[in-house]
C-alpha cells in the first residue's frame, strides 16, 4: 500500500501493479480498489494499473467534510504526482466515470485515453434512474442488496457465481461517508465541462443498464467531441466484470490504438 498527499493534506491510498504504460482506474461510488479485482488481472499484462481508494473508503483518510467528484479527481492528480506520472490513460466506471470527466477536462495534459462506463454526465440533461429502481434500492437489507445485484448483474450470472461480489460497497465505510459519497455522485454536474475533453474518448456501456440508464452514453458521447459508442448487448451495470470477455478487449484496444509514439 502507497499513500499520496492531496492538496488538503489528506492521505489517498493506492496501489500499483503491473508494467507498461500507465492506466489509472476509477471505481464506482462507495468502492475501494477491490471494484476491479475481478478484471485487473487482463490490464496490468499491458499496463501498469493504478487504482485508489477513495477519501472515505478503504485505507485512505476520511476528513469531516463534504466530498465531490471534482475533489475525488484532485485526489487522483496527487497519486499522479506521487509516482511521478505525467500523463495515463484513464478508465472510470460508474461514479469513476464521473470523477474521470473532471480529470480530462480539468487536466487534459495529464490524460492519454479516456474511457467513460457505465457513466453520466450528471445534471439536469442526464436521464435518471427510474422511480421504481430508486424505491428498491431504498429497502432494508437483505431485500436492497438483492435489488442492487439485480441492478449490477443479469440472473444467468447470478445463478452461477455465488460471490464475492466487488462491486457492492466498502465494507468499512461509515454511515456518514456513504451518504458524503452519495451526495457527491448525485451532485455531479460536468455537463458544460464536456465539450473541452481533448483526449481520445470511449464511451461504455450495458445496453440493460437500469441502475445508470443507457441513454446516458449516447448523451456522453455526443458531448464529448471525437467520442467513441460502444454497447454491450444485454449488460447490466457490472458490464466490465460480468462481460469481461468483451469489454476487456474492447478497452485494450482502443488503448492501444492511442499508445505514445
Amino acid at each position: 500500500m502507497r499513500y499520496a498527499k492531496s492538496a488538503d493534506g489528506a492521505r489517498i491510498a493506492y496501489q500499483v501493479r503491473g508494467a507498461g504504460e500507465p492506466l489509472l482506474l476509477l471505481a464506482g461510488q462507495g468502492n475501494t480498489h477491490h471494484w476491479w479485482d475481478g478484471v485487473i488481472d487482463d490490464f496490468d499484462t499491458a499496463h501498469r494499473t493504478i487504482t485508489l481508494d477513495y477519501r472515505g473508503t478503504g485505507e485512505s483518510d476520511r476528513p469531516d467534510e463534504p466530498y465531490s467528484t471534482e475533489g475525488f479527481a484532485r485526489d487522483a492528480i496527487a497519486v499522479l504526482d506521487d509516482l511521478g506520472v505525467e500523463r495515463a490513460h484513464v478508465y472510470g466506471t460508474s461514479m469513476g466515470g464521473r470523477v474521470a470527466q473532471w480529470l480530462a477536462a480539468r487536466r487534459p495534459d495529464r490524460v492519454r485515453a479516456l474511457v467513460l462506463g457505465c457513466t453520466s454526465p450528471g445534471g439536469p440533461y442526464a436521464a435518471d434512474r427510474g422511480d421504481d429502481v430508486r424505491r428498491s434500492l431504498a429497502r432494508p437489507a437483505p431485500e436492497g442488496l438483492r435489488a442492487l445485484l439485480d441492478l449490477m448483474y443479469t440472473p444467468a450470472w447470478l445463478a452461477t457465481h455465488t460471490g464475492p461480489y466487488h462491486t457492492l460497497g466498502d465494507p468499512t465505510m461509515t454511515p456518514k461517508d456513504r451518504l458524503r459519497h452519495l451526495i457527491a455522485s448525485e451532485r455531479h454536474d460536468a455537463w458544460d465541462a464536456l465539450p473541452g475533453i481533448q483526449a481520445p474518448t470511449l464511451v461504455v456501456h450495458g445496453d440493460d443498464d437500469l441502475l445508470n440508464p443507457t441513454a446516458n452514453a449516447a448523451l456522453l458521447a455526443e458531448r464529448v467531441p471525437g467520442a467513441r459508442l460502444c454497447l454491450i448487448p444485454g449488460a447490466r451495470h457490472a458490464y466490465f466484470e460480468e462481460f469481461r470477455s468483451v469489454a476487456g478487449p474492447l478497452v485494450l484496444d482502443f488503448l492501444r490504438e492511442h499508445e505514445r509514439a
